[in-house]
Protein backbone atom coordinates (compact mmCIF):
# COMPACT_ATOMS: atom_id res chain seq x y z
CA UNK A 1 0.00 0.00 0.00
CA UNK A 2 1.35 3.42 -0.92
CA UNK A 3 1.06 6.15 1.67
CA UNK A 4 1.03 9.86 0.88
CA UNK A 5 3.92 11.72 2.43
CA UNK A 6 4.29 15.38 3.25
CA UNK A 7 6.79 17.17 1.03
CA UNK A 8 8.24 18.86 4.12
CA UNK A 9 9.73 15.63 5.45
CA UNK A 10 13.19 15.96 6.94
CA UNK A 11 15.98 14.89 4.53
CA UNK A 12 17.01 12.00 6.78
CA UNK A 13 13.46 10.65 6.72
CA UNK A 14 13.36 10.75 2.92
CA UNK A 15 16.75 9.08 2.61
CA UNK A 16 15.67 6.37 5.03
CA UNK A 17 12.57 5.68 2.91
CA UNK A 18 14.77 5.52 -0.19
CA UNK A 19 16.94 2.91 1.52
CA UNK A 20 13.91 0.91 2.69
CA UNK A 21 12.37 0.92 -0.79
CA UNK A 22 15.64 -0.33 -2.30
CA UNK A 23 15.78 -3.14 0.25
CA UNK A 24 12.26 -4.16 -0.65
CA UNK A 25 12.91 -4.43 -4.39
CA UNK A 26 16.31 -6.08 -3.84
CA UNK A 27 14.55 -8.75 -1.77
CA UNK A 28 12.04 -9.34 -4.55
CA UNK A 29 14.75 -9.79 -7.18
CA UNK A 30 16.61 -12.18 -4.84
CA UNK A 31 13.73 -14.64 -5.33
CA UNK A 32 14.86 -15.34 -8.91
CA UNK A 33 17.52 -18.00 -9.55
CA UNK A 34 20.69 -16.72 -11.20
CA UNK A 35 19.94 -18.53 -14.48
CA UNK A 36 16.41 -17.11 -14.74
CA UNK A 37 17.00 -13.35 -14.85
CA UNK A 38 16.34 -13.26 -18.59
CA UNK A 39 12.99 -15.02 -18.26
CA UNK A 40 9.70 -13.32 -19.13
CA UNK A 41 7.02 -14.61 -16.71
CA UNK A 42 4.26 -12.59 -18.40
CA UNK A 43 4.33 -12.57 -22.24
CA UNK A 44 3.36 -8.88 -22.53
CA UNK A 45 5.99 -7.66 -20.06
CA UNK A 46 9.74 -7.15 -20.24
CA UNK A 47 12.30 -9.71 -19.20
CA UNK A 48 13.24 -9.63 -15.51
CA UNK A 49 16.66 -8.13 -16.30
CA UNK A 50 14.95 -4.97 -17.56
CA UNK A 51 13.34 -4.22 -14.20
CA UNK A 52 16.65 -4.65 -12.34
CA UNK A 53 18.08 -1.82 -14.41
CA UNK A 54 14.87 0.15 -14.80
CA UNK A 55 14.35 1.10 -11.16
CA UNK A 56 17.76 2.74 -10.97
CA UNK A 57 17.59 4.25 -14.45
CA UNK A 58 14.31 5.91 -13.54
CA UNK A 59 15.86 7.47 -10.43
CA UNK A 60 18.97 8.52 -12.35
CA UNK A 61 17.05 10.04 -15.26
CA UNK A 62 14.75 11.82 -12.82
CA UNK A 63 17.42 13.29 -10.54
CA UNK A 64 20.66 13.51 -12.54
CA UNK A 65 20.11 16.91 -14.19
CA UNK A 66 17.26 18.26 -12.06
CA UNK A 67 18.93 17.80 -8.68
CA UNK A 68 22.44 16.34 -8.92
CA UNK A 69 23.91 18.28 -11.85
CA UNK A 70 25.82 15.21 -13.03
CA UNK A 71 26.83 13.91 -16.45
CA UNK A 72 25.71 10.50 -17.77
CA UNK A 73 28.27 7.71 -17.66
CA UNK A 74 26.28 5.17 -19.74
CA UNK A 75 23.73 7.06 -21.83
CA UNK A 76 22.89 3.97 -23.88
CA UNK A 77 21.88 2.06 -20.74
CA UNK A 78 20.00 5.08 -19.39
CA UNK A 79 17.81 4.91 -22.49
CA UNK A 80 17.55 1.12 -22.69
CA UNK A 81 16.47 0.73 -19.08
CA UNK A 82 14.12 3.69 -19.26
CA UNK A 83 12.04 2.27 -22.09
CA UNK A 84 13.14 -1.30 -22.77
CA UNK A 85 12.91 -3.03 -26.14
CA UNK A 86 9.29 -2.53 -27.03
CA UNK A 87 7.49 -4.65 -29.66
CA UNK A 88 6.15 -3.00 -32.79
CA UNK A 89 2.57 -2.89 -34.07
CA UNK A 90 1.15 -4.06 -30.73
CA UNK A 91 2.68 -7.56 -31.06
CA UNK A 92 4.20 -9.53 -28.21
CA UNK A 93 7.88 -8.83 -27.48
CA UNK A 94 10.37 -10.82 -29.56
CA UNK A 95 13.67 -9.63 -28.07
CA UNK A 96 16.26 -12.24 -27.12
CA UNK A 97 18.43 -12.49 -23.98
CA UNK A 98 21.43 -11.56 -26.13
CA UNK A 99 19.80 -8.18 -26.82
CA UNK A 100 20.31 -7.22 -23.17
CA UNK A 101 23.44 -6.40 -21.15
CA UNK A 102 24.97 -9.10 -19.01
CA UNK A 103 23.83 -9.49 -15.41
CA UNK A 104 27.29 -8.38 -14.27
CA UNK A 105 27.18 -5.17 -16.34
CA UNK A 106 23.60 -4.47 -15.25
CA UNK A 107 24.45 -4.83 -11.58
CA UNK A 108 27.54 -2.66 -12.05
CA UNK A 109 25.32 -0.02 -13.66
CA UNK A 110 22.88 -0.23 -10.74
CA UNK A 111 25.64 0.09 -8.14
CA UNK A 112 27.22 3.08 -9.81
CA UNK A 113 23.90 4.90 -10.04
CA UNK A 114 23.15 4.30 -6.36
CA UNK A 115 26.60 5.52 -5.36
CA UNK A 116 26.27 8.63 -7.54
CA UNK A 117 22.77 9.49 -6.31
CA UNK A 118 23.67 8.97 -2.67
CA UNK A 119 26.83 11.03 -2.98
CA UNK A 120 25.00 13.82 -4.78
CA UNK A 121 22.15 13.97 -2.28
CA UNK A 122 24.66 14.11 0.57
CA UNK A 123 25.97 17.41 -0.78
CA UNK A 124 22.57 19.14 -0.66
CA UNK A 125 22.19 21.83 1.95
CA UNK A 126 19.21 21.32 4.26
CA UNK A 127 17.59 24.48 2.85
CA UNK A 128 17.69 23.04 -0.69
CA UNK A 129 15.53 19.97 -0.10
CA UNK A 130 12.19 21.75 -0.30
CA UNK A 131 13.17 24.67 -2.51
CA UNK A 132 11.78 24.78 -6.03
CA UNK A 133 14.38 24.33 -8.76
CA UNK A 134 13.94 27.04 -11.39
CA UNK A 135 14.50 24.66 -14.30
CA UNK A 136 11.98 22.06 -13.11
CA UNK A 137 9.36 23.66 -10.83
CA UNK A 138 9.97 20.69 -8.52
CA UNK A 139 11.92 20.41 -5.30
CA UNK A 140 14.37 17.55 -4.56
CA UNK A 141 11.96 16.41 -1.87
CA UNK A 142 9.06 16.06 -4.31
CA UNK A 143 11.20 14.30 -6.91
CA UNK A 144 12.42 11.79 -4.32
CA UNK A 145 8.82 11.09 -3.36
CA UNK A 146 8.15 10.32 -7.04
CA UNK A 147 11.19 8.01 -7.05
CA UNK A 148 10.13 6.17 -3.89
CA UNK A 149 6.52 5.61 -4.93
CA UNK A 150 7.56 4.55 -8.44
CA UNK A 151 9.78 1.88 -6.87
CA UNK A 152 7.08 0.71 -4.46
CA UNK A 153 4.53 0.40 -7.26
CA UNK A 154 7.01 -1.75 -9.16
CA UNK A 155 7.53 -3.84 -6.01
CA UNK A 156 3.84 -4.67 -6.13
CA UNK A 157 3.75 -5.52 -9.84
CA UNK A 158 7.05 -7.44 -9.62
CA UNK A 159 5.63 -9.62 -6.86
CA UNK A 160 2.69 -10.49 -9.11
CA UNK A 161 4.97 -11.08 -12.10
CA UNK A 162 7.40 -13.32 -10.20
CA UNK A 163 4.48 -15.23 -8.70
CA UNK A 164 3.95 -16.49 -12.26
CA UNK A 165 7.56 -17.62 -12.65
CA UNK A 166 7.81 -21.45 -12.47
CA UNK A 167 8.53 -22.68 -8.95
CA UNK A 168 11.83 -24.27 -9.95
CA UNK A 169 13.13 -20.89 -11.15
CA UNK A 170 12.83 -19.28 -7.73
CA UNK A 171 15.02 -19.36 -4.64
CA UNK A 172 12.86 -20.80 -1.92
CA UNK A 173 12.57 -18.53 1.09
CA UNK A 174 11.85 -19.61 4.65
CA UNK A 175 8.21 -20.60 4.78
CA UNK A 176 5.96 -18.46 6.94
CA UNK A 177 3.68 -20.17 9.45
CA UNK A 178 0.61 -21.64 7.77
CA UNK A 179 -2.26 -19.19 7.71
CA UNK A 180 -5.13 -20.76 9.62
CA UNK A 181 -8.49 -19.26 8.76
CA UNK A 182 -11.67 -20.33 10.45
CA UNK A 183 -14.76 -20.72 8.26
CA UNK A 184 -16.86 -17.57 8.29
CA UNK A 185 -20.62 -17.29 8.10
CA UNK A 186 -21.52 -14.98 5.19
CA UNK A 187 -23.46 -11.90 6.19
CA UNK A 188 -24.02 -8.27 5.31
CA UNK A 189 -23.48 -5.10 7.30
CA UNK A 190 -25.41 -1.89 6.80
CA UNK A 191 -23.48 1.32 6.16
CA UNK A 192 -25.42 4.55 6.73
CA UNK A 193 -25.41 7.38 4.20
CA UNK A 194 -22.53 9.81 4.49
CA UNK A 195 -20.17 12.18 2.75
CA UNK A 196 -16.86 10.96 1.30
CA UNK A 197 -13.83 13.09 0.51
CA UNK A 198 -11.93 11.78 -2.52
CA UNK A 199 -8.52 12.95 -3.60
CA UNK A 200 -6.31 15.50 -1.87
CA UNK A 201 -6.05 19.24 -1.61
CA UNK A 202 -3.02 20.87 -3.22
CA UNK A 203 -3.02 23.32 -0.32
CA UNK A 204 -2.14 20.65 2.26
CA UNK A 205 1.48 20.23 1.20
CA UNK A 206 1.07 16.46 0.87
CA UNK A 207 2.73 14.57 -1.96
CA UNK A 208 0.41 13.01 -4.50
CA UNK A 209 0.13 12.17 -8.19
CA UNK A 210 -1.52 14.62 -10.58
CA UNK A 211 -4.73 12.59 -10.80
CA UNK A 212 -5.19 12.71 -7.01
CA UNK A 213 -5.87 16.47 -7.01
CA UNK A 214 -8.16 18.28 -6.32
CA UNK A 215 -10.12 16.98 -3.36
CA UNK A 216 -13.85 16.58 -3.89
CA UNK A 217 -16.70 15.65 -1.58
CA UNK A 218 -19.53 13.37 -2.70
CA UNK A 219 -22.72 12.19 -1.02
CA UNK A 220 -22.95 8.42 -0.66
CA UNK A 221 -26.37 6.77 -0.16
CA UNK A 222 -26.74 4.06 2.47
CA UNK A 223 -25.64 0.61 1.31
CA UNK A 224 -24.94 -2.91 2.54
CA UNK A 225 -21.66 -4.76 2.06
CA UNK A 226 -20.40 -8.27 2.73
CA UNK A 227 -18.98 -8.59 6.23
CA UNK A 228 -16.13 -10.81 5.03
CA UNK A 229 -14.05 -11.06 1.87
CA UNK A 230 -15.15 -13.54 -0.79
CA UNK A 231 -13.49 -16.89 -0.13
CA UNK A 232 -12.10 -19.51 -2.49
CA UNK A 233 -15.03 -21.71 -1.50
CA UNK A 234 -17.56 -19.08 -2.59
CA UNK A 235 -15.69 -18.40 -5.81
CA UNK A 236 -15.58 -22.11 -6.60
CA UNK A 237 -19.39 -22.05 -6.56
CA UNK A 238 -19.22 -19.44 -9.33
CA UNK A 239 -16.94 -21.68 -11.39
CA UNK A 240 -19.09 -24.75 -10.79
CA UNK A 241 -22.19 -22.80 -11.85
CA UNK A 242 -20.58 -22.08 -15.24
CA UNK A 243 -19.55 -18.51 -14.50
CA UNK A 244 -16.66 -18.65 -16.98
CA UNK A 245 -18.94 -19.88 -19.77
CA UNK A 246 -21.74 -17.31 -19.43
CA UNK A 247 -21.05 -13.93 -21.02
CA UNK A 248 -24.06 -12.42 -19.22
CA UNK A 249 -21.97 -12.00 -16.07
CA UNK A 250 -19.06 -10.23 -17.77
CA UNK A 251 -18.52 -6.73 -19.09
CA UNK A 252 -17.98 -6.85 -22.86
CA UNK A 253 -14.27 -6.03 -22.74
CA UNK A 254 -13.75 -8.47 -19.88
CA UNK A 255 -15.49 -11.26 -21.75
CA UNK A 256 -13.34 -10.54 -24.81
CA UNK A 257 -10.22 -10.81 -22.61
CA UNK A 258 -11.46 -14.08 -21.07
CA UNK A 259 -12.28 -15.59 -24.46
CA UNK A 260 -9.09 -14.43 -26.20
CA UNK A 261 -6.91 -15.94 -23.46
CA UNK A 262 -9.13 -18.98 -22.76
CA UNK A 263 -9.42 -18.01 -19.10
CA UNK A 264 -11.37 -20.70 -17.22
CA UNK A 265 -10.17 -20.25 -13.64
CA UNK A 266 -8.06 -17.86 -11.51
CA UNK A 267 -4.48 -17.72 -12.73
CA UNK A 268 -3.02 -19.41 -9.65
CA UNK A 269 -5.60 -22.20 -9.42
CA UNK A 270 -4.67 -25.64 -10.77
CA UNK A 271 -7.12 -28.49 -11.31
CA UNK A 272 -5.84 -32.06 -11.14
CA UNK A 273 -8.53 -34.66 -11.69
CA UNK A 274 -11.29 -33.54 -9.32
CA UNK A 275 -9.10 -31.61 -6.89
CA UNK A 276 -8.13 -27.95 -6.84
CA UNK A 277 -4.73 -26.60 -5.84
CA UNK A 278 -3.32 -23.13 -5.29
CA UNK A 279 0.13 -22.11 -6.50
CA UNK A 280 1.64 -19.77 -3.97
CA UNK A 281 4.96 -18.02 -4.55
CA UNK A 282 6.97 -21.10 -3.60
CA UNK A 283 4.56 -24.02 -3.24
CA UNK A 284 1.64 -25.84 -4.78
CA UNK A 285 -0.87 -26.58 -2.02
CA UNK A 286 -4.45 -27.87 -1.75
CA UNK A 287 -6.75 -24.93 -2.38
CA UNK A 288 -7.43 -23.30 1.02
CA UNK A 289 -11.19 -22.98 0.83
CA UNK A 290 -11.51 -20.32 3.51
CA UNK A 291 -8.76 -17.99 2.26
CA UNK A 292 -9.84 -14.80 0.45
CA UNK A 293 -9.92 -15.43 -3.30
CA UNK A 294 -7.15 -13.87 -5.45
CA UNK A 295 -8.55 -12.86 -8.85
CA UNK A 296 -8.40 -10.07 -11.42
CA UNK A 297 -10.71 -7.06 -11.53
CA UNK A 298 -12.53 -8.61 -14.49
CA UNK A 299 -13.15 -11.87 -12.61
CA UNK A 300 -14.21 -10.06 -9.43
CA UNK A 301 -16.70 -8.00 -11.44
CA UNK A 302 -18.15 -11.12 -13.10
CA UNK A 303 -18.48 -12.88 -9.74
CA UNK A 304 -20.26 -9.86 -8.29
CA UNK A 305 -22.76 -9.86 -11.15
CA UNK A 306 -23.37 -13.60 -10.71
CA UNK A 307 -23.98 -13.03 -6.99
CA UNK A 308 -26.44 -10.19 -7.77
CA UNK A 309 -24.15 -7.68 -6.12
CA UNK A 310 -21.53 -5.17 -7.27
CA UNK A 311 -17.98 -4.19 -6.38
CA UNK A 312 -17.80 -1.30 -3.90
CA UNK A 313 -16.83 2.13 -5.17
CA UNK A 314 -13.97 4.20 -3.78
CA UNK A 315 -16.51 6.52 -2.16
CA UNK A 316 -18.31 3.62 -0.47
CA UNK A 317 -15.07 2.10 0.83
CA UNK A 318 -14.06 5.44 2.34
CA UNK A 319 -17.11 5.25 4.63
CA UNK A 320 -16.13 1.86 6.06
CA UNK A 321 -14.03 2.02 9.21
CA UNK A 322 -12.09 -1.21 9.57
Amino acid sequence: MLIARKEVEAPEQLLERVAQARVRTDEIFSVVTADSLYERPIPERHRIIFYIGHLEAFDWNLLRERVLDMKPFAADLDKLFAFGIDPVNGLLPTDQPSDWPSVENTRRYVSRIRESIDAGLATLDSSEWNSIRAQTDYSPSKLLNVSIEHRLMHAETLAYMLHQLPLERKVRKARAPELVVSPSVPGMIEIPAGRATLGMSSQDGVFGWDNEFEAQTVDVPAFAIDKYKVTNRQYLDFITAGGYENSAFWLEQDWDWRAANDIRRPVFWIQKNDRWYFRSMFDEIPLPMDWPVYVSQAEASAYSCWANKSLPTEAQLSLIHI
